[in-house]
C-alpha cells in the first residue's frame, strides 16, 4: 500500500527532529479522536484550525499596549502573535524540534484575549466572579467556543502549550519546572512570547514617545544591545545556545540575559504599562467594559445565546465569554450604540 504524503512526514521527522523533540506521531491526541488525514500531520491540522479560526481573525482589532493609536505601525495582537510565531520558528528550527507544533501553539496563546490589552483582561478579572485569565480563555476558545461551540478540538500538545505559556511578572524559566509545558515546543513559545513583547512593546514606546532612547537602562543595552533587531537576535541566539549547553533538558537562558530581560520589563511596567498616559486610557477601558458586563448580564438574550440559563454562575460566564471575545472598536461601537444618545432617522 502507497504511503500517505503525511506517513513520510512523519517518517521525516523521526529522522530529522531532536530526539527530545515531539513527533507528530507521538502525539496524546485530541479531546475528540478523530481519523487524521492523508497529507497534513496533527500539528499542521491544529496550525490551520487556528488561522482559519474567527477568533484568529478577530486578533487584528485588538489592542497589544495602545489603545486605538493614530498610526499604521503600532503593533495589534494579531501581529504580535505573528512575531511571536516568527521567533519561536527560528528556535525551534535551530534546536531540531516539531516547527508545526511550535507554530500552532505560537499563533493560538492569544486567542482568548480581551479587547484593549491588558486593560481589558485586569476588568474582567475584577468583575466576572469566576476571575479571568486570558491564557486560560485561549484555551476555552479552542475548546468551547469556537465554531459555533463545537471549538476546534486540537490535539492535547497544542493546547498545553497555550495554557502554559503566559509569566506575567514571574519568571520567565521558574524552577518549579512544573508549570511549564510538557513539550519544548510549547516551552519554547513562552520564552518567544517575552522576547517579542518587550522588544516591540519598546519599540512602539519610543515611536509613541512616551519613553526616549536615552531613558532605556545602560545595564540593559550594554548586554543585549540599543536597536531592535540587536536585542531580538542576541536573545535568540542566548535561548538557542543556553538550551544546547544543558542537552535540552528544558528550554533555558543565561543569566545575564534573563536579568536583563527582567530589567527592561521592569523598565517598561515602569514607565509604559503603569504610565499616567496609559492609566487614563485604562480608566476608560474600564468604564467601557463594565457598563457593558451589567447590560449584558440584563439582556444575556442579546449575547446570541440559544437559552438564557437561571444558574448565576453560567449567566456570568456567557456574558464573560461575550465581552472577551470583542475586538476593540466592536466594544467601542456596541457602547456608542447602547449608551450613548442617536441620531434620528428623518
Amino acid at each position: 500500500m502507497t504511503k500517505t504524503i503525511r506517513k513520510q512526514t512523519e517518517e521525516i521527522e523521526e529522522r530529522i527532529l531532536h530526539p527530545r523533540a515531539k513527533k507528530s506521531s507521538q502525539s496524546k491526541g485530541r479531546l475528540i479522536p478523530e481519523k487524521e488525514g492523508t497529507v497534513r500531520t496533527c500539528f499542521q491540522r491544529d496550525r490551520d484550525r487556528i488561522i482559519h479560526s474567527k477568533a484568529f481573525r478577530r486578533l487584528k482589532h485588538k489592542t497589544q499596549v495602545f489603545l486605538a493609536p493614530k498610526g499604521d505601525h503600532y503593533r495589534t495582537r494579531l501581529t504580535h502573535v505573528l512575531e511571536v510565531s516568527q521567533i519561536a520558528r527560528t528556535i525551534s528550527r535551530a534546536l531540531r524540534l516539531n516547527e508545526d507544533l511550535t507554530e500552532a501553539i505560537a499563533l493560538g496563546h492569544d486567542l482568548g484575549h480581551t479587547p484593549f490589552g491588558h486593560a481589558g483582561e485586569a476588568v474582567l478579572r475584577e468583575i466576572h466572579p469566576g476571575g479571568f485569565d486570558h491564557y486560560k480563555q485561549s484555551l476555552r476558545v479552542v475548546d468551547s467556543l469556537e465554531r459555533d461551540g463545537r471549538g476546534l478540538n486540537l490535539t492535547y500538545e497544542v493546547r498545553n502549550g497555550i495554557v502554559t505559556h503566559s509569566k506575567g511578572k514571574g519568571e520567565i524559566i521558574p524552577s518549579d519546572r512544573s508549570g511549564l509545558a510538557e513539550t519544548l515546543e510549547g516551552q519554547v513559545v513562552r520564552v518567544s512570547d517575552i522576547i517579542a513583547y518587550i522588544n516591540h512593546d519598546l519599540d512602539d514606546a519610543l515611536r509613541a514617545g512616551v519613553i526616549k532612547r536615552s531613558e532605556i537602562p545602560a545595564e540593559v543595552t550594554e548586554v543585549i544591545g540599543n536597536e531592535y533587531s540587536k536585542r531580538i537576535d542576541t536573545m535568540v541566539k542566548d535561548v538557542i545556545f543556553s538550551t544546547i549547553e544543558i542537552d535540552y533538558k528544558h528550554i533555558n537562558m543565561s543569566t545575564t540575559i534573563s536579568e536583563a530581560i527582567y530589567r527592561l520589563r521592569d523598565f517598561l511596567f515602569e514607565k509604559v504599562y503603569e504610565s499616567d498616559h496609559i492609566k487614563r486610557e485604562f480608566y476608560k477601558a474600564r468604564k467601557v467594559l463594565t457598563d457593558l458586563y451589567e447590560y449584558f448580564l440584563e439582556h444575556l438574550e442579546l449575547t446570541g445565546c440559544r437559552e438564557v440559563p437561571s444558574d448565576e454562575i453560567q449567566r456570568h460566564r456567557i456574558v464573560c465569554d461575550f465581552i472577551a471575545g470583542m475586538t476593540d472598536r466592536f466594544a467601542l461601537m456596541t457602547y456608542e450604540r447602547i449608551f450613548m444618545p442617536q441620531e434620528w432617522q428623518i
